[in-house]
């Protein structure tokens, strides 16, 4: 029996970062965060990787990274195009050509609903997530009891171990009770500031957060059955705001309504997996020497695909 898919988003622009930090070699002969994801993947037992790509960015895509590990296990790559799932009615072909953005994480996924026909998790190709929350995330897609089931999981993070140090980041902060996922609110601009982690909504507001408050960094573990709720959510998205031609449709918030409004039940996985990431060009050298110190400390090998 096939393990479950890793659904990788890396579509992305990289506006903060300002280029393809999905692409960025971090490790010491090169290597992506991504592929220590994929890395992980394997050895939790996930069978099947899908990337989620730009194709303007494929040749570069398949170059630099798809062939350094495309021989260890199933790789299939989906575009997400711009007018996929597209009325014309509701955005109209001059505004959608004019578009400069993807249409977010939520439409990322769609693009992929064709080719999955199993149990899969959804991660960031430009954040690194950790060996014990890919063994979590592999052991809940793969448990039999779950395999006919609608509910979903997601691995839960502190929230203090996920700032940079280099300006805001935007964060989906969690409630949780009883192991369960009870709401989850995303907050676009959150920063350390004096000790004190503020999360400001306007010029004028700001809330202070616990350090240790749960966050989503956008690993998320779901079942195909998804696939017929997030279309609806993203139809009702291009109604009401398809044509702000800078707004998203993200994957967080659309769990938050299927949880509010669908029953769904998302179970909030808690590891001892470490994040880190690239938010900022900045952050790139603090994100390199962390792998250098876990390859030293026997976690990954120098070669991951010699």
């Amino acid at each position: 029996m096939k393990g479950p898919i890793l659904l990788v988003l890396a579509a992305g622009m990289g506006s903060r970062f300002g280029g393809l930090k999905q692409l960025e070699g971090l490790g010491i002969h090169g290597e992506t965060l991504l592929e220590y994801s994929v890395y992980d993947a394997i050895r939790a037992g996930f069978s099947t990787a899908v990337f989620v790509i730009r194709k303007d960015m494929e040749t570069l895509f398949r170059e630099k990274v798809l062939s350094r590990f495309s021989s260890h296990l199933e790789c299939l790559t989906v575009f997400q195009e711009p007018n996929f799932m597209i009325d014309p009615a509701l955005v109209p072909p001059e505004e959608l050509q004019a578009r400069t953005k993807p249409w977010g994480t939520a439409h990322a996924v769609l693009c992929a609903s064709n080719i999955i026909d199993r149990p899969f998790a959804v991660i960031n190709a430009d954040d690194f997530y950790g060996l014990e929350a890919f063994n979590a995330m592999g052991a809940f897609l793969s448990a039999e009891d779950q395999q006919n089931k609608r509910d979903a999981a997601m691995i839960v993070y502190p929230l203090d171990q996920t700032l940079s140090s280099e300006g805001p980041v935007a964060r989906g902060i969690c409630t949780i009770q009883n192991g369960i996922l009870k709401e989850i609110i995303e907050h676009t601009n959150i920063e350390k500031i004096d000790e004190r982690i503020l999360s400001r909504q306007s010029q004028s507001a700001e809330i202070e957060l616990e350090p240790s408050s749960g966050v989503s960094m956008n690993f998320w573990g779901l079942k195909p059955t998804i696939f017929p709720e997030l279309a609806d959510y993203f139809m009702h998205f291009l109604k009401t705001k398809g044509r702000e031609p800078k707004r998203e449709c993200y994957l967080p918030m659309a769990i938050d309504y299927f949880i509010q409004h669908r029953g769904l039940i998302v179970h909030a996985l808690t590891t001892g997996a470490q994040w880190f990431g690239v938010t900022y060009r900045e952050d790139r050298t603090q994100a390199a020497a962390r792998i250098k110190t876990m390859i030293a400390q026997g976690m990954y090998p120098e070669y991951l695909w010699k």
